[in-house]
């Protein structure tokens, strides 16, 4: 695996265009299995999940045409099979087969799947809302075998708002018999993106974005044509790095009321954007008298877990103590280290508060992506760094951001792959 160098203090100027969504994109491509036609779908992230995905698909016997951002997937002849560890192992996302092929076969037997390692991320509300509607589920040797002879449909209560239970439930649900009603829902755009899909298609749903998501059976689903939604996570990680080092620079093709969370955070820093239609642009000369802020991170339309690894950097430039309250995952600190390595002040208190003090000068040196969005915050340390960082394990950075180095380099960022 190679790494990414980055030199340090370069300005940014120019445009960013964002990509499709990846936790959209990838329930999106497991979604197509429960159609027995052909499935395109455009704006697709070219990232390594994707290819994981891809592989799944084909090893199920799915026919899958790739051009640039553009999947044609043919699941006519698909067949149901065991989904082995070392395909199911590679990604999280390999669970949503779980619900599409309970959904279309009404059987599934797959290896727990896989994923960043940003602490506990149980699928417990999966497993119990697919008992609900019928199914019976064993566990052996980290292997599940869920089994339906009829789904039927019925009133699910979910204890938190999981995006994957809720997803998962839906492509359950979509071809059960009669009416489920999902309760407590999560309300992400992207499960609106995907609950699009599904309607395109044929199904029958109303409530996405809202807590209560109803979804009336039907025997079948046709093909479709559908557009995956602007990467928000990718679009704040630009957001942020522009907030450091643009000038006289955009941030494109993005929903700007996806990220609102995020951009009124930057606004009580003192970051000069301009926000409209579908951009935003950003310029960093107020960056001396950025203050300090206070975030915690919750569920959408909160301000996102997947946003506060990648703000850190941000916040060692601003000046006074800034704490940061992680909520959702236990283990999303694990890149604190090295950020402290490169010369930020900042402490962690039960692995859930970080305390950073501002404003510090960081210097390059080689660390370690830990996690996906941990790695993106590597990076942009490196971005505003004094010399050169190397980051290692860049996989996890590859798995969630289309073309960084490209992105990166056309703005005027001095980065690069070496082996």
């Amino acid at each position: 695996m190679p790494k990414i160098k980055v030199e340090g203090r370069h300005n940014l100027e120019g445009e960013v265009v964002i990509s499709g969504a990846k936790n959209s994109a990838v329930a999106l491509i497991p979604a197509s299995i429960l159609c027995d036609e052909v499935v395109n779908i455009s704006n697709v992230p070219n990232i390594s999940d994707i290819d994981d995905l891809e592989e799944i698909l084909n090893y199920l016997h799915a026919d899958v045409k790739r051009d640039k951002d553009n999947v044609c997937i043919d699941c006519s002849n698909t067949i149901n099979r065991e989904l082995p560890s070392e395909l199911s192992g590679r990604l999280r996302a390999s669970y949503y087969f779980m619900g599409a092929l309970l959904g279309k076969y009404g059987y599934v037997d797959m290896c727990f799947p896989g994923g960043c390692s940003i602490g506990k991320r149980p699928i417990d509300l999966h497993l119990k809302g697919f008992e609900k509607l019928g199914a019976k589920i064993k566990e052996e040797d980290n292997r599940f075998i869920i089994k339906a002879n009829k789904l039927v449909g019925t009133k699910i209560y979910l204890d938190i708002p999981s995006v994957g239970a809720t997803i998962n439930i839906m492509f359950a649900a979509v071809k059960a018999k009669g009416k489920t009603t999902i309760e407590n829902a999560a309300k992400e755009p992207e499960i609106v993106n995907v609950a699009m899909l599904l309607s395109n298609m044929g199904a029958k749903i109303t409530g996405a974005g809202t807590s209560v998501i109803q979804i009336v059976g039907v025997k079948r689903l046709h093909s479709c044509i559908h557009e995956v939604i602007p990467d928000r996570i990718e679009a704040g990680t630009y957001v942020i790095i522009g907030a450091l080092l643009g000038k006289k620079y955009r941030v494109s093709k993005l929903i700007p009321s996806h990220i609102e969370s995020l951009t009124s955070k930057l606004k009580e820093i003192g970051v000069d954007m301009e926000i409209g239609e579908d951009y935003i642009d950003i310029n960093c000369n107020n960056i001396d008298n950025y203050k300090e802020v206070d975030i915690k991170t919750l569920v959408y339309p909160g301000f996102p877990t997947d946003l506060q690894q990648p703000i850190i950097p941000l916040l060692t430039q601003c000046n006074g103590i800034s704490h940061v309250e992680e909520t959702i995952y236990e283990n999303r600190f694990q890149n604190i280290d090295d950020t402290r390595k490169m010369g930020a002040k900042i402490d962690v208190y039960d692995n859930r508060v970080a305390t950073i003090i501002g404003k510090t000068e960081l210097s390059g040196m080689n660390v370690s992506a830990t996690d996906l969005r941990g790695g993106a915050s590597m990076l942009i340390c490196g971005l505003i760094a004094n010399g050169e960082t190397v980051i290692d394990n860049i996989g996890y950075i590859l798995r969630g951001y289309n073309d960084i180095v490209g992105k990166l380099s056309k703005v005027g960022a001095k980065i690069e792959f070496i082996d």
